[in-house]
């Protein structure tokens, strides 16, 4: 593909990249306001619990911890959604950073190809060139020494010989033999090693993940594809591990 047609594609194809990213930032921001006006609330509350402790009712003192203990479920309910968008949003990008370095190193084993066999080229040139030269010098070699021999004998016959130089013309240069070189297609880039990985899969976040509602699990992320999950569950949601660990106790 040339070159200037690939950039176009490429820009085509991240055409949409920045207004996504804008749209994702701005839910995260939305996110953001919704759970500090939440954290308001517990505030105005708890402190609505602690001035009037005293002179509540059972009913009054059990709606307001309902109340407080509804706003915690629902921020962390928004700090999950955060998390999502957040983890869509590094995919979205991280997804055209790959494509570009898998293009970029089909790219380098291209002109890796053109430089190897313009090499291989001169090469079988070159070395063809030589045959001849020195194959012209022998040739002319022996043609002067039969004259000189024949000049210096005198015979008759010697001296109506006819000398034949050979011109260049006649000699047939040696075909050139390519070595077609095909270096493998680079498809999936190297994983950053320091990167952490996640899940029963040992590998690198990506796509959807969900987080292990047990505050002590050794793996915390796992991908919704090992886990048998396409969306996301209501409520707590407990890893295999962690739900064999609870059935045990």
């Amino acid at each position: 593909m040339a070159a200037g047609m690939y950039l176009e594609h490429y820009l085509d194809s991240i055409e949409n990249l920045p207004f996504e990213l804008q749209r994702n930032f701005n839910l995260m921001r939305d996110l953001d306001q919704r759970t500090e006006d939440l954290k308001g609330q517990i505030d105005s509350l708890a402190k609505e619990y602690t001035a009037n402790a005293r002179t509540f009712s059972s009913e009054q003192k059990l709606s307001i911890l309902r109340q407080i203990q509804q706003s915690y479920t629902k921020c962390k309910e928004f700090g999950d959604d955060k998390v999502q968008l957040a983890m869509q949003t590094y995919e979205m990008v991280d997804k055209h950073i790959r494509r570009l370095d898998t293009d970029l190193a089909r790219f380098e084993a291209d002109l890796k190809e053109k430089q190897i066999e313009s090499t291989d080229y001169d090469s079988t040139s070159s070395k063809g060139k030589k045959g001849d030269s020195r194959q012209k010098e022998k040739k002319t070699a022996k043609t002067r020494s039969k004259v000189k021999s024949s000049d210096e004998d005198g015979s008759p016959k010697s001296a109506q010989k006819k000398v034949k130089l050979l011109q260049p013309g006649e000699f047939n240069s040696p075909s050139s033999n390519f070595g077609n070189v095909h270096p493998s297609d680079v498809l999936d880039m190297p994983v950053d090693p320091n990167e952490p990985t996640y899940c029963l899969c040992h590998q690198v976040s990506y796509g959807e993940m969900i987080g292990c509602d047990n505050t002590d699990c050794s793996i915390e992320w796992f991908h919704f594809a090992c886990v048998g999950l396409t969306t996301k569950p209501r409520g707590k949601w407990y890893c295999p591990r962690c739900s064999q660990d609870r059935k045990r106790k």
